[in-house]
C-alpha cells in the first residue's frame, strides 16, 4: 500500500489494517518518499494522483480508491473481511464518497509529518524503513 504518511486518516487506516491483517502480508510505502513514488510511477500513477488516492499493488496490478480499499478489506480477519460485500455498491457511487473524503481528509482529520511511526516490530513492513531498499531506489532515480 502506498499512502500519504502525513495524513492522520491514512495513518489511522494503516494502524487499523496492521491490527487486523490475516497473517503477515501487508507492506507499506510513503507516497512522499522515493520508494512509494517510484512504485506508483511504475504503475502509471503520478504524484498528483497520490494526493487523491492511496494505491494497493497486488499481483502486478495497481488498485486505487475504493478498489484499493476492497482489496485490503478482503485480506483482513473476519468479521472485517465481510465488508468486501461493499463491492456490490456501484463503483461510481463508492468512488464519489471516496473522492469527497479524499478532498477533505486533511481539513477534517488533520495532518502531521510522518504521523504513522512503525514500531520496531513493524519496521520490516514499511519499505521506506528498509535501508538497502530505500538506498537502491534513491540511487536508481
Amino acid at each position: 500500500m502506498i499512502f500519504d504518511t502525513d495524513c492522520v486518516l491514512c495513518a489511522r487506516w494503516v494502524g487499523f489494517l496492521l491490527a487486523r491483517e490475516q497473517g503477515d502480508q501487508f507492506q507499506f510505502a510513503s507516497s512522499r518518499k522515493a520508494v512509494g513514488r517510484k512504485l506508483a510511477m511504475e504503475h502509471g500513477y503520478s504524484l498528483s494522483d497520490l494526493d487523491l488516492t492511496y494505491l494497493v499493488l497486488r499481483g502486478g496490478q495497481a488498485f486505487a480508491k475504493t478498489d484499493a480499499s476492497l482489496q485490503l478489506l478482503g485480506a483482513l480477519r473476519p468479521p472485517w473481511s465481510y465488508l468486501r460485500v461493499l463491492r456490490f455498491v456501484p463503483k461510481p457511487l463508492r468512488n464519489w464518497v471516496y473522492d469527497a473524503v479524499a478532498r477533505n481528509r486533511l481539513k477534517w482529520f488533520g495532518e502531521r509529518p510522518d504521523c504513522y511511526l512503525p514500531t520496531a516490530a513493524q519496521r520490516h513492513k514499511f519499505l521506506d524503513e528498509i535501508p538497502n531498499l530505500a538506498e537502491a531506489t534513491t540511487r536508481a532515480e
